[in-house]
């Protein structure tokens, strides 16, 4: 059966009745070119555990279970729950979950399979068709409560994946940049026009695989106050960074110019203009 098929995928719907939740943000991939470069590019291995994030009906889950030792799909919305067991019945290495993502404890997923088929797992991959509404709180989810992963491979939003990839000094650079490569290595999969899901959507997509890094790209002395600077710096991003920083840690604007001095950062600069060693040097210096 080609799950991607747009025939498939109306026959499904009415066989189950199944309408699609525009507060989920479903939208089914259809194009097979794209379904093959995710799997691809995701690097999965045969003793590899794959934790799928949002199967829909099944597309990417069928192509990753061909690929991999176990795939653990945790789907939300439980009236896609009777279609998936239906629709991936032939494979015996996938496990459904009905749940909500953000209050999975993806850790205790993988704590729990140390083991697939009396073996020892090796790799954890996870991959996501990721609702648009949604996408940020998810990713940030995984990357702050230290999931011992591999790597992510995510479809999503274009205009939110261009922030992810952005380097310092470009307009879209921002605090989810800096955020997302403090914890990752970036790498760009495929794009993916609106034109290939069911229904489409107003916006096009983007396939990214973020790495996750074993080792940091800076030192920090305080994680919480690196956060602090970013934030504080991205949340008025027109002002100056003297301006931006001031109050942060209940520190005056002359005691912020002795910090800026101190880490080397001219005070009329912003925030976008800063790499990460950039925000690491300030942090460092800031803290209290």
């Amino acid at each position: 059966m080609k799950l991607y098929s747009p025939a498939t995928i109306n026959e499904i719907k009415n066989k189950h009745g199944f309408r699609l939740s525009k507060s989920l943000g479903q939208n089914f991939l259809t194009d097979k070119n794209i379904i093959d470069k995710i799997i691809e590019k995701s690097n999965i291995g045969k003793q590899d555990l794959v934790i799928e994030i949002g199967p829909g009906i099944g597309v990417l889950t069928a192509a990753a279970a061909e690929e991999a030792g176990k795939v653990i799909a945790i789907e939300i919305d439980r009236k896609l729950i009777p279609i998936l067991k239906e629709t991936l019945s032939e494979y015996n290495n996938i496990e459904i979950r009905n749940s909500d993502v953000l209050k999975t404890d993806i850790k205790e997923i993988m704590e729990q399979n140390q083991e697939i088929s009396g073996q020892k797992r090796e790799g954890v991959k996870i991959l996501g068709n990721l609702p648009y509404y949604i996408t940020t709180p998810i990713i940030m989810k995984i990357l702050e409560d230290r999931v011992p992963a591999d790597s992510i491979t995510i479809m999503l939003q274009k205009e939110v994946a261009d922030r992810i990839k952005a380097a310092p000094g470009s307009k879209t650079y921002g605090a989810l940049s800096v955020a997302v490569q403090y914890y990752c290595t970036v790498a760009h999969v495929a794009n993916a026009p609106k034109e290939i899901f069911v229904p489409q959507p107003k916006v096009d997509s983007t396939v990214i695989r973020l790495d996750i890094r074993k080792e940091k790209p800076v030192q920090l002395n305080s994680e919480a106050a690196f956060f602090a600077v970013v934030r504080a710096g991205f949340g008025q991003r027109r002002k100056t960074l003297l301006n931006a920083l001031t109050g942060v840690y209940g520190l005056a604007k002359d005691e912020i110019a002795v910090v800026m001095a101190t880490a080397g950062i001219d005070p009329v600069r912003r925030a976008e203009t800063l790499s990460l060693e950039e925000f690491a040097s300030l942090a460092n210096t800031i803290q209290p």
